[in-house]
């Protein structure tokens, strides 16, 4: 192994502890949203990381990151169950580079012991976003269950379509950074599906609209989940470089400046909105939703574009947020459909906007061409398609294949949710 690849090895375990810590913030900015009632959150974060190491260890990365069979899904059995089982070759599966990050794929001469830690990292704090519409109405053991299938097979399939370099989207040229859509986006996808089996289950019982979760926020707890998601984003967006190089200091600019810019255009303009101070949540979720926006391009756009972005991202966020708010048949007060899926997909698409090739080149994206701002012409709104299918294609397929799964879950456990309204009234 030369010297590169071992500060490149080096870096992304470092990204990856960063990455592996967002998963409990998860948990500590629903408890700062929501109030120290929903402690459960915390248990419920503990039980996702463990479950991620678990299941994708056993074949979920195999299937999102062994060689594709026709593109679509990784070959399960790759190196068998838990990394290689207890084969006498298992030393030697952990010792060699693994083969997307070789010479003739992405060519940065990381380990299998590696990438799998900075990968199951990604995956966790993934359910860990699907996880937060839950709230208290889903029971664990429901969401233990499909946990199971999320690592297997939901999270595992866009990876190896997106970021798996023989997935077949991948091949016709779709880019996703850092996950706006395998993320983000995705995950968006999947608490839609939740969110559907419990309203499902909700009419069962007589409502006429889903209750309301209110936010009761907690500033101390608040406060130190953004400090620990932004932390974390040092890893997820820099990190996915995946080397040590002058791309990587880039894209630590780029995320930064995106979210302070998006913290400054979300609270001047709920300002105007309503003449007060718009308080720490809206701070919060300005600043994540910078963070998110920029996921998915983090590594293609220039630091001046990020800012701009993050600008854009302040206003996107607060009409997202009011029209998701419309809707009483799920309550989402943490914001997943406002902020992660919509600011994921955002990001996705500007793609074909803000793309500079010196950075997409240095990003490990030579193909990527020129956005339409910068003077992309065909190739960039050639781009746009692609971006929009791959969207497409994952929403569906995550979407689908997460009601399928709480369906099958609602007739083994008959019924998935608690009785969240009884809770209300005595809590």
């Amino acid at each position: 192994m030369s010297e590169q690849e071992v500060f490149n090895n080096l870096w992304l375990l470092i990204s990856g502890v960063l990455v592996f810590i967002m998963t409990i913030s998860v948990g500590l900015l629903e408890i700062g949203e929501l109030g120290e009632e929903h402690k459960n959150s915390l248990l419920k974060t503990m039980l996702i990381v463990c479950s991620a190491f678990f299941f994708m260890s056993f074949m979920g990365f195999n299937v999102a990151f062994a060689p594709t069979m026709n593109g679509l899904i990784g070959n399960p059995v790759y190196n068998g169950p838990f990394l290689g089982g207890f084969g006498s070759d298992a030393y030697g599966v952990f010792s060699g580079v693994w083969w997307s990050m070789a010479s003739n794929y992405f060519n940065t001469g990381i380990t299998l012991p590696t990438y799998f830690f900075f990968e199951v990292a990604f995956a966790s704090v993934t359910l860990a976003l699907v996880g937060v519409v839950a709230l208290r109405k889903l029971k664990l053991e429901a969401f233990f269950l499909y946990s199971i299938v999320y690592f297997i097979i939901l999270w595992s399939l866009p990876a190896a379509w997106i970021w798996n370099p023989t997935g077949w989207l991948y091949s016709i040229g779709f880019r996703d950074f850092a996950g706006g859509l395998v993320v983000h986006g995705a995950a968006g996808a999947a608490g839609f599906a939740i969110v559907l089996q419990i309203w499902r289950e909700e009419k069962k019982k007589g409502f006429k609209e889903s209750p309301q979760v209110r936010l009761n926020p907690n500033p101390g707890w608040l406060t130190l989940s953004i400090l620990l998601l932004w932390l974390g984003w040092f890893g997820f967006n820099p990190g996915s470089t995946l080397a040590l190089n002058l791309e990587a200091e880039i894209v630590v600019l780029t995320t930064f400046l995106a979210a302070s810019s998006a913290f400054l255009s979300t609270m001047f303009f709920r300002y105007l909105t309503v003449k007060e101070n718009p308080g720490l949540v809206y701070a919060a979720n300005g600043i994540l939703m910078g963070l998110i926006v920029i996921t998915p391009l983090a590594g293609f756009v220039s630091p001046a574009s990020a800012v701009v972005l993050g600008l854009i991202a302040g206003p996107l966020f607060l009409l997202c947020e009011k029209w998701f708010s419309k809707f009483k048949w799920f309550t989402d007060p943490v914001g997943l459909f406002a902020g992660h899926m919509s600011g994921g997909l955002f990001g996705l698409l500007m793609i074909a906007f803000f793309t500079q090739e010196p950075f997409a080149t240095q990003a490990g994206s030579p193909n990527l061409p020129n956005g339409l701002l910068f003077g992309g012409g065909y190739l960039a709104l050639q781009q746009l398609g692609v971006q929009l299918l791959g969207a497409a294609a994952v929403m569906v397929t995550v979407f689908a294949l997460s009601f399928i799964t709480m369906w099958v879950i609602n007739l083994v456990l008959h019924g998935t949710t608690t009785d969240y309204k009884k809770e209300q009234k005595t809590a």
